[in-house]
């Protein structure tokens, strides 16, 4: 019988506990609470980007409120 072994894309089950010290996990939680935030904040953008055209607005006056031309505002958004 064959045991399969996942692989982990951090690197983490590479350590060895013995020549490693322990460190506190604070910032490494941080990070990926972070990174969720900026995920769910771009959901919320695209959210808010698609009500605004459903509504009529028009790629000008949403690049104004992102702070960018019309054009990249439509790159951005408006392909998908």
């Amino acid at each position: 019988m064959t045991t399969k072994h996942r692989i982990d894309a951090t690197g983490l089950d590479q350590l060895d506990p013995a020549m490693s010290p322990a460190r506190d996990a604070t910032h490494f939680r941080n990070i990926i609470a972070a990174r969720k935030r900026i995920a769910n904040a771009e959901a919320e953008l695209r959210e808010a980007v698609q009500a605004a055209r459903a509504a009529g607005d028009s790629w000008t006056v949403i690049g104004a409120a992102l702070d960018t031309t019309r054009q990249n505002a439509y790159q951005r958004f408006g392909k998908a």
